[in-house]
């Protein structure tokens, strides 16, 4: 387990830090499985907090523990343009009486400032910059960013090392395409969706956010211990830390003038959002002579990138429809050149966003350019009286299907799940391991099949020969008749299952179950009324008007008639069994570890035996089953007079039940 852990380690570094992967993410994927088994079948054997098992995330907590810095975390002073970046250095030069002196460069990323502490070379706390003096503990967070060792070699037993968590712009992008499909507001930009991701309760969301840590200070007790602040960043470098490569040593102010307009040209091209530039007198020595003001250290500068916004006309808007059917307004713009580059269009989100902006076609905006994004307007300029409002169209422009406005949504979707703009996600939707299940019907394959033209519905799978699939590229007979077979196979897939597999909005794999096992056929859970389909567990208002609209939709009906031709079951195996067992009425909360079980496994046992399985504790709570390291939850039990098992208990009452 031990060399696992090592190898592991080695090619995490290999990968998110250094960009050198040895092995493939399969062979990794392998490695990890390979240790979790051992870990699991091993309870008996402490799993060391440095494992890299411990980055998926363990249990969600309800709150944040205040932790005060070591030193306080200082913001810097700014400067606006280059004649405050000039100024700035001859206030250096004036206080150094003359002295040589360097500067290190590096680049402003625009994140969230985090430190870090090591004790005895372990990952031991991490605590959010907060107001400089006191932050948040996100130990449990922190330890999931892959790009953050859990484990350093160091001369000193406790260091602290302070740096920025981030979210590269590809993350961002993926984690808006996630919240369009669940109908969620997006994000503004990676800062603020990192910081959140940061503070989320669940590490598990922190951990599925891909967050990078790049350090940038390296502490003994809240002071720095090398000579300065290039040596202390080769120092991270070589502990394993992630520095920022772009970093520069630099001889004065004209190497520090090159490098800030050299990088407010290149900011572009980095996988990253950056705001500026940060400077800083490299010398310890020489930042202690030139000392601190109330509220920055005169030996370091901001210098912050001039916006790139220009005024322009609003001459139109029209609706792109994304993968999830999702109708995105975008503005139409009289050209106008935006930091060097001529822009036409720009985002608008939705019809919240265009409301917030009170925007309307013929007024004057201003436009922002930020990283690779599609711009977007920041404000409204003046207001003409022959401008016009813009009204969000009731067909999909797209196929012509009706459109839909959820209550309480912010996106307006196409409900036609064969409508093409949405085609492939449907496709990969229906496929998926946790739906219709079939094997090989990768990204990939399916670009393949849409861009042939072979499917154009996920009806259309049933169609395929395995003439057409071997004749594809890249697609081997053995592997166009496995694929085949698995498409076969789905025929006898629960009703469930296909539900889910549909695309309704609202409708996922839990509650695709309660409308199978409820109302028992397709065609019931069709001609249902809304009353009737509230009726259903967990089934309110938002989620039966989206169900009743998907039915009512022409394209769906035929896509449900030829689905039905295909032999696919629309009738659920049973009738829904009622709960049996003794924790019927009984509800549970799980936390902490427990020994030789994975919480999925305890939480299917439970609603085996007829109890219900929630996330927090209050008054309704009948049992709170704890294992190792059990936090908040189990105090909040305490508290409140609430039974409390361990993993044992909960097997013994089970037990009688199952003998019987």
């Amino acid at each position: 387990m031990e060399a696992l852990r090592a190898e592991l380690r080695r090619h995490e570094h290999l990968y998110y830090v250094l960009d050198q992967p040895e092995i493939s993410d399969a062979a990794y994927d392998g490695l990890m499985r390979q240790l979790q088994e051992l870990e699991r079948a091993h309870p008996e054997l402490a799993v060391p907090p440095d494992s890299p098992t411990v980055r998926v995330g363990g249990a969600p907590r309800e709150g944040f523990v205040k932790v005060r810095h070591s030193a306080p975390m200082l913001s810097l002073d700014n400067a606006l343009n280059e004649g405050e970046l000039t100024d700035f250095d001859r206030r250096v030069r004036e206080l150094l009486g003359g002295d040589a002196y360097e500067y290190v460069a590096e680049l402003k990323l625009d994140g969230l400032s985090m430190a870090v502490h090591y004790e005895d070379g372990q990952l031991a706390r991490a605590v959010t910059r907060g107001d400089g003096e006191t932050g948040e503990d996100v130990t449990e967070n922190a330890r999931t960013i892959r790009t953050l060792p859990l484990r350093v070699e160091s001369e000193w037993p406790r260091i602290e090392v302070r740096g920025e968590v981030l979210m590269t712009k590809r993350a961002f992008e993926r984690l808006n395409i996630e919240r369009e499909a669940v109908g969620l507001p997006l994000y503004a930009n990676p800062r603020n969706s990192g910081a959140g991701s940061l503070r989320v309760l669940d590490p598990a969301v922190t951990a599925a956010r891909q967050m990078e840590f790049f350090a940038y200070f390296l502490l003994v007790d809240g002071k720095p211990v090398l000579s300065g602040q290039w040596a202390s960043l080769q120092r991270m470098k070589a502990m394993g830390f992630k520095v920022n490569p772009n970093i520069a040593r630099l001889d004065g102010l004209e190497g520090l003038l090159a490098y800030c307009r050299q990088w407010g040209e290149r900011r572009e091209t980095l996988p990253y959002e950056i705001d500026g530039v940060v400077a800083k007198v490299d010398l310890v020595e020489q930042q202690n002579k030139l000392g601190w003001t109330a509220k920055f250290p005169r030996w370091a500068i901001a210098y912050k990138f001039t916006a790139r916004q220009a005024e322009t006309v609003l001459e139109g808007v029209d609706i792109q429809v994304g993968r999830t059917g999702a109708l995105t307004p975008v503005a139409r713009l009289r050209p106008v050149n935006v930091g060097g580059v001529t822009v036409a269009n720009a985002t608008l989100h939705n019809e919240e966003e265009i409301a917030r902006l009170g925007l309307e076609i013929g007024d004057t905006v201003v436009v922002e350019r930020s990283g690779d994004v599609i711009p977007k307007i920041v404000e409204v300029k003046s207001r003409p009286a022959t401008r016009t409002p813009f009204v969000m169209p009731k067909q999909c422009p797209v196929c012509g299907s009706d459109v839909v406005r959820p209550e309480g949504e912010v996106a307006t979707r196409c409900l036609n799940s064969s409508c093409p703009a949405r085609l492939k996600e449907s496709l990969l939707h229906f496929a998926a391991r946790s739906v219709m299940d079939i094997d090989g019907l990768g990204e990939a394959l399916v670009d393949q099949l849409v861009e042939t033209g072979a499917v154009k519905s996920i009806a259309d799978f049933y169609e395929l020969t395995f003439e057409q699939l071997a004749a594809l590229e890249r697609m081997g007979e053995k592997s166009a008749r496995k694929i085949i077979d698995n498409i076969q196979g789905t025929r006898q897939k629960p009703l469930a299952r296909l539900l889910a597999g549909l695309g309704i909005p609202f409708v996922g794999e839990r509650t695709a179950q309660f409308l199978a096992d409820d109302l028992g056929s397709l065609d019931a859970i069709r001609e249902a009324s809304e009353a009737r389909l509230q009726l259903v567990e967990e089934i309110g208002p938002k989620v039966s008007q989206s169900i009743q609209k998907f039915f009512a939709e022409p394209h769906n009906q035929e896509l449900v008639q030829r689905l039905r031709a295909a032999g696919l079951k629309m009738e659920s195996d049973g009738p829904r069994r009622p709960p049996a067992g003794p924790f019927v009425g009984m509800t549970f909360v799980l936390t902490g570890t427990l020994p030789g079980m994975e919480r999925e496994e305890a939480k299917a046992m439970i609603e085996a035996a007829g109890g219900k399985v929630t996330g927090s504790v209050s008054k309704k709570t009948s049992v709170v089953v704890a294992g190792a390291e059990a936090g908040s939850k189990l105090v909040k039990a305490q508290e409140l007079g609430i039974a409390v098992w361990d993993k044992d208990e909960l097997l013994a009452r089970i037990a009688p039940a199952a003998q019987a």
